[in-house]
């Protein structure tokens, strides 16, 4: 618990590798989170060399931590080894689909985030990198990734080289709710986001961006409709182009 409430995105890493038992100890537990039908509808790609890397990092925006985390870890949705266990067992799968599809990326993110519990426990820091989905089709291309895998998310993992604070969480009365949805009045709304939009941390975010308040930095600069669209449209190409959408 303490290690879960701790959790904090590290961007700067010690230029220090990860012995090789360590990460396989962590990608061990990762193996261990729930999945369907324990099928393991995933594999991870362990990237160290300063050659993947390099041909990552435009992929992921050119972020700094692509090239200078020890170990990037892709966590692929993975229905190609399961099919060819099926076709070699006289079974036909059928997981050409768009459930098949997200069974697969659920089972990923499950297996991400118990290998991000296992690293922090250890004294790792790491950092998704949302980018994942965004470039998927040419990631598939560098990562050589077959027909019915997809790369769901990125880590970056290595020992910290800094000691961020923790970041604003909305408070559980924001977000739980008892036996139905009951649906936000625009008082609770106003009194939920409050404290996010009052931190001086946001006040520096609207003023450097020339808005008017926090919610327009999300709508119309970080998150903004034309490039949901966009990558939208690029991300649903590339599912279909994987054999998920057939």
């Amino acid at each position: 618990m303490e290690t879960i409430n701790k959790h904090v995105s590290i961007r700067k890493f010690l230029d220090k590798s990860i012995e090789q038992k360590l990460l396989e100890s962590i990608l061990y537990s990762g193996t261990r989170a729930s999945t369907t039908g324990n099928m393991q509808l995933y594999s991870i790609i362990i990237s160290e060399s300063e050659e993947q890397k390099k041909k990552q990092l435009p992929l992921h925006f050119n972020q700094a931590l692509v090239k200078n985390a020890p170990v990037l870890l892709t966590f692929v949705a993975d229905f190609n080894r399961f099919s060819k266990w099926c076709e070699l067992n006289n079974a036909k799968p059928g997981y050409s689909n768009f459930l098949s599809f997200f069974t697969a990326a659920i089972d990923t993110l499950l297996v991400a985030q118990n290998v991000c519990i296992a690293a922090e426990n250890q004294g790792l820091g790491i950092c998704y990198l949302g980018t994942t989905t965004y470039n998927a089709r040419e990631i598939i291309e560098v990562l050589n990734l077959p027909k019915l895998t997809f790369p769901v998310t990125t880590i970056a993992i290595g020992y910290p080289d800094e000691s961020p604070e923790l970041n604003d969480r909305l408070p559980l009365n924001g977000i739980i709710h008892s036996e139905k949805y009951n649906d936000y009045t625009e008082s609770q709304i106003q009194k939920l986001y409050s404290f996010k939009e009052n931190l001086e941390t946001s006040k520096t975010f609207v003023e450097e961006n020339n808005k008017e308040t926090l919610a327009q930095v999300f709508t119309d600069v970080r998150y903004k409709e034309t490039d949901n669209q966009f990558f939208s449209g690029k991300m649903l190409k590339t599912i279909k182009d994987q054999g998920f959408l057939e």
